[in-house]
């Protein structure tokens, strides 16, 4: 079964696509710093949801997809909280280049349910 969701006028949620291409040999040093901040993103009253990705044609390249309620909570109380500062600071040094982050307005979702 599937299931369909259409967003309502004044919906404020956001999806966040940021683009991570990390420096060779430094995949699992990476991994090991954003996965404390995924456990406790899916904690917070505004997040909906995040899926994290990996290239399959470059094995440095990832790709998060986060959806949030609000993008202004987002920016003022989601992104300064204590859980991500370690991930942060990291960043520079891990990163081969800046990462990119794009902010899209989500439309519609379709999703598979368990029958």
């Amino acid at each position: 079964m599937l299931q369909s969701t259409v967003t309502r006028p004044g919906d404020t949620a956001v999806a966040i696509i940021v683009s991570l291409h990390v420096r060779p040999g430094r995949e699992a040093e990476f991994l090991n710093l954003l996965t404390p901040v995924l456990d406790a993103m899916r904690h917070e009253p505004s997040f909906i949801n995040a899926v994290l990705h990996r290239s399959p044609d470059d094995p440095t390249l990832f790709m998060l997809y986060e959806t949030w309620a609000d993008l202004d909570e987002l920016v003022q109380v989601q992104v300064p909280r204590a859980y991500r500062q370690a991930y942060t600071a990291a960043l520079p040094d891990v990163l081969r280049q800046e990462r990119g982050v794009t902010v899209w307005q989500p439309m519609r979702g379709d999703f598979a349910t368990a029958a």
